[in-house]
Order: structure tokens, then sequence, then C-alpha cells
């Protein structure tokens, strides 16, 4: 046996060996008999056959997820009311050894409610041919109930050893290993086979697992910018002859929804956002458009698909797509740019300490280059050193800690440590910052095999209040931010950036965050957004006793000036009267008990958009942010100064010219506020809170209280 094996190199420890055997109904194939440590798996999912029914319509909107290890790897678009769905969906996954087979999972997607099983089956990938595509066939079952027939699935398949990750493995696999280069001679690695086999076993003991090379590819390669512009002749979906229509948009992992439109079937969004390309050759952004329906299931409306690798790169295509499974048109733009300056590197290498590459970047937000790419305001590095006394989130307890570093809707994670209470990271990160106002989130997670990761902490830091340079202990928070956990973090941040530059974007629409949780009743929290209204509401109130004091003359100059400027104002004030129409509809009580509750929902959510916004007014004249408040009035100062020159009646017409002909000049300009774009970058009360940092406790550090232990 060991006669008919080749050892390349110390180099290739985990590629023992490959043993041609000869297989029933197959030729002389390589087949592995040592893992030889990383592999690239190329699946295309085709189609299936007569799938289980799980909808009450005698159909089911399927989708398949792929698992290796207990891990998801890949998730399929749902088709939708159809038992015989075609996907063709290409997956590339990697693969660390070959003794995990690869779980395939059918379920029935149920907006808003647990999905249903639809059967799985397993394909056992030792028995695959190396570089040769093969055609797979799988019977679905379901474990509890295996006699009853649940379809078939059907996959194209090939397997490729990958020589190059897996030379990135061994080398990873060295520095984790505690022995050094020298007390490992070469005769010791080719001296036999089994010497070679357990020290390939002593590397997977160590700190090593394959989310280290997955997470290489959590760098895009582009971006694409997607602005929804409208919906022509949509479906009616509602009794009235109208529909509640909004857009769901997924690429890959990532996902967006739009705003709801009430009633209309020609709705007008106007909503930008961004998703990271992570492929060179594109990728498809799935489409579906939905009508909301309150305190049951909403209505699916249709969908459409949109190729990126047929687009042309840096430039903006206007797309009219057509809904399948239903009717109407939406309209579209969409540009796919360059990737931005984002990366991941060892503590070693940094960006700013080359003296050369921090003049370039200097240089690229000088005072200098201020109409120079706008969107480009400022460069953030990131270095993520170590965390101390984490919680323990496993029964051993110990913890598998990982860190995910977060700017807006950019998304980078650090490798896992495992089976550490105190992790050393010593990675640097780097972004490209779109806006100053943005806020740095890093959370620290236990990373699971079997299930999602727990949280463990989380920090949130204005860029603005960073201090260059300086490495600086943050306490771990909770996950809503408002009090601390177990741990600390230690971060050293450093910023970049073009104060005109950062002016400029201030007063345009703030970039908003993927889909995120939808907010949920709470008693607490309506309480609390209460008591924040109540506090403007007094605001206000306060300010009407004093206008009303005007008028009993408890000051006879106050009065006499307040007379004299309201003799000089003409006011017109009329006021109008919106009645909705009832729904004369009767409901059952589940549905009026789901509609109160989304009632009640609405009633917290506008409480605490009212009570920010009264709170960001008064934060901006407490000069919380000085950024903001020196902004205020550097624009106070400059309108004052246009005022003096210019009569009003001009900036006037001039305005109005502008706001009448914005439609005229671009007709697919998404509609914006300057004043309100200022107030949304000023923190409320509530984040305040959230973003204030909190003193650690020097006897919580574990270095601290070994050396109280050795006194």
């Amino acid at each position: 046996m060991l006669d008919s094996c080749k050892l390349k190199s110390a180099c290739n420890l985990p590629f023992i060996c490959n043993k041609k055997i000869n297989t029933a109904g197959t030729s002389n194939a390589e087949v592995p008999l040592a893992d030889p440590g990383m592999y690239q798996l190329d699946i295309t999912l085709r189609r299936g056959q007569s799938l289980a029914a799980r909808d009450r319509g005698g159909t089911s909107d399927p989708y398949v997820k792929f698992k290796i290890g207990g891990k998801e790897v890949f998730r399929s678009k749902i088709i939708h009311k159809n038992l015989n769905p075609v996907w063709e969906e290409k997956a590339c996954i990697l693969v660390d050894h070959l003794r995990e087979p690869l779980y395939i999972k059918v379920f029935d997607y149920d907006f808003g409610l647990q999905d249903d099983f639809m059967g799985s089956a397993f394909l056992d990938l030792t028995q695959l041919e190396l570089n040769r595509p093969t055609d797979v066939t799988l019977t679905l079952k379901d474990p509890h109930y295996p006699d009853h027939d649940l379809g078939i699935i059907l996959l194209s398949v090939i397997l490729t050893p990958k020589e190059g990750e897996s030379r990135d493995v061994t080398m990873l696999m060295r520095k984790s290993w505690k022995r050094s280069s020298k007390e490992l001679s070469e005769n010791e690695v080719v001296g036999s086979y089994f010497s070679v086999k357990s020290l390939f076993w002593r590397f997977q003991t160590q700190s090593l697992r394959l989310s280290d090379l997955h997470r290489k590819s959590h760098l895009w390669r582009g971006i694409v910018s997607i602005t929804l512009i409208e919906g022509r002749d949509l479906k009616a979906m509602d009794s009235n002859g109208l529909s509640d229509p909004y857009v769901k948009f997924r690429l890959g992992h990532q996902k967006y929804k739009s705003k709801i439109m009430p009633k209309t079937l020609n709705p007008q969004w106007r909503e930008q956002f961004d998703f990271h390309l992570y492929e060179e050759r594109g990728g498809i952004i799935d489409i579906t458009a939905w009508d909301k329906d309150a305190g049951k299931r909403d209505d699916f409306i249709g969908r459409c698909q949109v190729d990126l690798s047929a687009l042309s790169r840096e430039q903006t295509h206007k797309l009219e797509l057509q809904l399948e499974e239903g009717e109407g048109h939406l309209v579209l733009l969409v540009t796919l740019t360059a990737s931005a300056t984002v990366s991941i590197s060892d503590l070693s290498v940094n960006s700013l300490e080359d003296q050369k590459e921090r003049e370039e970047i200097l240089k690229r937000y000088s005072p200098l280059r201020i109409f120079h790419n706008l969107k480009d305001v400022g460069f953030l590095q990131v270095k993520v050193i170590r965390a101390e006394g984490l919680m323990a989130a496993d029964v051993t307890g110990k913890s598998d800690p990982f860190c995910v570093v977060e700017l807006n809707n950019d998304r980078l994670l650090t490798h896992t440590v495992y089976k550490n209470l105190n992790p050393e990271w010593n990675k640097v990160f780097t972004f490209n910052i779109k806006d100053i106002h943005s806020v740095l989130e890093v959370t620290v997670y236990d990373e699971d095999r079997d299930r999602s990761a727990d949280f463990l902490g989380k920090v949130a830091i204005p860029l603005l209040s960073i201090q260059n340079g300086e490495q600086k202990a943050y306490v771990l928070k909770n996950k809503q931010l408002t009090g601390p956990t177990k741990g600390v973090i230690y971060l050293e941040i450093d910023v970049i950036f073009n104060a005109v530059k950062a002016s400029l974007r201030t007063l345009i629409p703030k970039e908003q965050k993927y889909i995120e949780e939808e907010n949920r009743l709470s008693k607490q929290l309506l309480l609390r957004n209460f008591i924040r209204m109540k506090r403007c509401v007094m605001v206000l109130v306060n300010a009407a006793y004093y206008v009303n004091s005007c008028f009993d003359w408890d000051s006879p100059p106050r009065s006499l000036a307040a007379f004299v400027v309201v003799e000089d104002m003409l006011e017109d004030e009329e006021e109008e009267d919106d009645k909705d129409d009832k729904d004369s509809e009767k409901k059952g009580f589940i549905n009026k008990i789901y509609a109160i509750q989304e009632v009640c929902v609405s009633v917290q959510n506008i409480l605490d958009e009212v009570a920010s916004f009264g709170e960001r007014i008064k934060n901006t004249f407490n000069w919380t942010v000085p950024f903001l408040s020196w902004l205020a009035i550097v624009a106070l100062c400059v309108f004052t100064a246009i005022l003096y020159c210019i009569p009003l009646r001009y900036i006037v017409l001039i305005w109005g010219i502008n706001k009448f002909t914005k439609k005229l000049r671009s007709p697919y300009a998404i509609d914006n506020n300057e004043l309100l774009d200022f107030l949304s970058r000023v923190p409320s009360d509530v984040q305040v809170v959230q973003y204030q940092e909190l003193k650690p406790d020097p006897s919580h550090s574990p270095y601290k209280r070994k050396k109280n232990n050795l006194g």
C-alpha cells in the first residue's frame, strides 16, 4: 500500500496519496485514499420532479438547502406554486474533507410562518470521481415517514482538488502548530506513512477550520447599485381593486426590502441601495413583488430576475422587467462598478504604517480633491487585536469566538479562535467611507457547528468620535447596546476623510441597511417611546405658555415686540381632514388581533420617529456632535451672507425653478429634503446612550487577576 502512494513534499502533508481502485460499473478511477485537504465541489441544481404538495391549493413553493457538517453552504431561489420546479442554479463549495456527506433538504416557503419540510437526501462525496462531471438523481425521504414518496432532485456535480487552497491550509496549520519548524526535520516527515498520518491528525486538532478559508471570499469584487423607480400596471390583489405593493431583492445572502406603497397599482418607490458582488462573472438578482395584507399572509404578485453577467460595467442600465407568474412591470436602474478599497490582512501588514501608502491615502482625501468622486469620503482602518474575559457559551466553559466588523452594509469577519475566552485575532480591516456619520459596529460571536452563532457582545463606535492611532479597550454591550455584558475588546482605529466631501454628503439621503428584523410590539419600548414623546410635547406646551403670556401682557416689552411681528405676518391656514375609508369586510377574531397588534406597532414606531425628531433638533443645539453643529453654523452664516447680497425674491425664484424642473432634468432622481437628511445624521437620545463608551473594570482583566494571584 505504501509503495503505491507518492508523498510529494512536506508542504503537501494533508495530500497523502490517491490509490487506483476498480469500482463496480465503472472503469479505473482515482478515488482518494486519504483526504487531500481541500476540494472544490461545483454543483448545478437542475430541477425537482413530483415534489410533495404542502399548500392548500395542492402546490408548494419549494427551495433547496445544501449542508455540509451541519452548516448551510447554499440556498436556492424559491419557485412559486410548482411541484416540478426548474432551478438551473450553480454553487461552488469548498470542502475540507470527503468524510462529511452533502445533505440536500427541500422546504416549502411560507411567508411569515415556519417553512414546511418536503424531504431530504444525502450525497456521498467519496463515491464521486475526480475531475469528471456526474449527473445525480436523489430520492427525497422523510425520516419520520420513510415509506412516503416525496419526489426526486436532479443535480450535476464535479469534484476537483484545490491545490492552491490546500497549500494555504498547510501553511496556516504550520503557523498554528506549537512546535517550531526546527524541531521537525525533513526525515521525520518522509520517514513513514504512519508518521505523516499522525502529524496530519495533530494538525487537525489545532485552531484551524474550513471557516478560515471561506472567510477569504467575504471580500467583494464589485458593487451593484440598484435604484427601484416604479411599478406599472401591477396585479390587483385586494377587494377594492388595488394593492399595497412592496418588493424584495436577493443576491446570494444579501437581501433588501422596499417600503410599502398603499393602495396603488402604479407605485413610485424611488429607492436606492447597493449590493456587493462577490463573483467575477456576476450573479443573478432574484426580485419578487408582494401585496401587504394586515393580519394574514401577504399575497404574491410576481417575480423577475436580473442576470448581472449580461450587463456591462461602469454604465447605468435602465431595465423594464416583466413580472412572471403575475401582471405588470418593474422599472430599475442598475449600475455595476469596481470594488472599493476593502481588505483583510494580518497585523504585520498595515497600510498606514507604510509611509508611501499613507501619503497616497492622505493625498486622495486632501482638500484639493474636493470634487473627485464625491462618494469616496474617507478611509477607515480597524485593527482587531484581542478580547479578554468573554462569556463562556459552550458546556465546556469555553467559547469559539470570532469577530464581525460592520460599516453600514460592508461586513468582514476574522478567523475563529477555538476554545478560548481571551482570543487574539491581530487582524487589520480597511473600508472606504461613504458617510462620515456612519457607525462602526464590532460584534463578537461564538461559532457553533450545528446551529447559528451565539451572541457574545457588541460595541457601536461613531466614526466622528474615533481618536486616531489609539489602542482602546471597549466594554462589550448587549444586543440592544443599553448595558454591559461580559468581556472587553481591544481595537485600534484610524479615520482619514475629506471634511468638505463629508459635509456635502450630509445633505443627501442616508444609506439604508439591508433587510433588518421587523419591529415587534414591546411594552417596555412602547412605554419608553411614550415618555420620550411626552418630553417633546412638554417642550411645545411650555412654548405655548410662553406665547400665551405675550397676549396677557405679563411683560409689556415682550408683548409689544410680539404684536409688531404678528402684524407684519399674513398667515393663511387651511386644515384638511383626510378620512380613510373603512373596510366593510368582516374579519375573524385572529385577524382582528393581528390588526390591533399591527396598529400598536405603528403607534410605537410613530412615537419613536416623532420623539427622535425632537431629540435630534435638541442635540444639534446641544453640540452632541460638534461636526454637525459647526456645519449648521457655517450653513446659517453662508445663507445670511447670500440674503445680504441677493434679494429674497430672487432666492425664492431660483429655488422654485430648481424644484419644478428637477424631474425634467433628472427623471429618476430620488426625492430628498436636505434639512431632514441633515437631522437624520444627528443621534437621538437613545442612540447617544447606545454609542456611549463604558469604562472597563480593571479587575475583570485576566492578566490583572494573574498578577493578583502571584502577589
